[in-house]
């Protein structure tokens, strides 16, 4: 059996899979970001052992995080959870609970979870993307995990779309995240004149129902999308893209998001699949134990 964690900014998932990839147990504890680094190492820690006594067994134990473990270092790098950034996490959760632990990027594992039995499953190139409060991705090949030479394999976020745009929170100025992540829609609204706490998923709702600021405030955010995904799209040519995060609800991602990438992609058709995901808010946690083979 395998258990898998998913470190996120306001809770830690915990599940564990049998050898059929089946959850067994799961569980949720809220993430201590106030309480620091040691307050999240206890976090695991405890919710590896609730998981463990509940399923009766030892488990092989696989994480994801907010950031990537540094070649260089051994230690978190390029984490919007900042009490994680050169952290040795992987070596010391592995020293707490007496066992090699395998860690990946939350992305990565998003990716990887679809790509075995989501909605990527029976493709051979899967780019899994993360739309929500960031923008990341992984890539899938033949139900391998690519993570490359610098373990920044998939990271497209951090690219730049236009390199005056806003602050971004790694230092840079234009990336991606800044043009695509929810906050980055909410923020493009209420510059136009929009309500400033009105979410990314309330914008799409109202963009549906004819609000004429909405609708253009969509129309600009899916040209974004267009550009940025057609990037992708002509260096690796995936099979399929699957969308997750909290913006991947937003139905016209999947028609006018679709047909934007299709006026910026270099060649004579279009026939790249772009689907929603299949296991939702599970695919981090059930990727991270899927670090581990079945």
């Amino acid at each position: 059996m395998r258990i898998g964690i998913d470190l996120g900014g306001t809770k830690t998932e915990g599940v564990v899979l049998d050898s059929g990839d089946a959850e067994m147990v799961r569980r949720r504890y809220p993430t201590p970001i106030d309480g620091g680094y040691p307050a999240i190492l206890n976090t695991i820690v405890s919710l590896v052992n609730e998981l463990e006594e509940r399923a009766g067994a030892s488990c092989r134990v696989g994480i994801g995080t907010p950031g990537a473990l540094s070649r260089k270092t051994g230690r978190i790098k390029n984490s919007n959870t900042a009490c994680l950034i050169d952290q040795p996490l992987q070596g010391d959760l592995s020293a707490l609970l007496k066992r090699e632990i395998r860690m990946e990027n939350d992305a990565n594992c998003f990716a990887l979870s679809e790509a075995l039995d989501g909605a990527g499953q029976g493709q051979a190139i899967v780019f899994g993307m993360i739309l929500g409060t960031g923008v990341g991705g992984g890539i899938v090949v033949n139900q391998q995990l690519l993570t490359g030479l610098q373990h920044i394999t998939g990271e497209w976020g951090h690219n730049p779309l236009y390199p005056d745009g806003p602050r971004c929170y790694c230092g840079r100025r234009g990336c991606i995240e800044t043009f695509l992540s929810g906050p980055a829609l909410a923020a493009d609204y209420a510059r136009r004149g929009g309500e400033p706490t009105t979410t990314a998923q309330t914008i799409a709702a109202l963009a549906e129902d004819n609000d004429p600021l909405a609708q253009d405030v969509l129309s600009v955010f899916f040209n974004y999308f267009g550009q940025a995904l057609a990037t992708i799209i002509n260096i690796l040519d995936p099979h399929v893209v699957v969308i997750g995060g909290g913006l991947s609800c937003i139905d016209a991602l999947y028609s006018r998001g679709r047909e934007a990438a299709a006026q910026y992609v270099f060649n004579d058709e279009f026939a790249t699949p772009i689907v929603s995901n299949i296991n939702g808010d599970s695919a981090g946690v059930r990727g991270a134990a899927q670090l581990w083979p079945a």
